[in-house]
């Protein structure tokens, strides 16, 4: 399965504290799930993103489901697809 990787900003009007942020990762965990996906890693990150969402499904549609369902929550996201470092030794080897 392909692996997507999705930053996520977070509109501090939507969510009165930490607390009430956090509760909603459960919820965008089992969205991933019901899609088919899972759920590689998570991260809170410094920079122009609050967090880092990655995740494994099957194509780029699924992918765009997934965005999807974390706005639904009042996030905002931007998507990219990841290729793990030791393929990219294979790729280029006949470059």
């Amino acid at each position: 399965m392909p692996t997507y990787l999705t930053e996520v900003d977070v509109h501090e009007a939507e969510y009165q504290n930490p607390q009430e942020l956090v509760s909603v990762w459960g919820a965008i965990r089992e969205d991933i799930r019901e899609l088919g996906g899972e759920v590689v890693d998570t991260h809170a990150v410094l920079g122009d993103y609050d967090f880092l969402v990655v995740y494994a499904v099957d194509d780029q549609e699924r992918a765009f489901q997934v965005t999807q369902a974390i706005e639904r929550h009042g996030l905002d996201t931007e998507t990219m697809q990841g290729l793990p470092i030791d393929r990219i030794g294979e790729l280029v080897e006949d470059v």
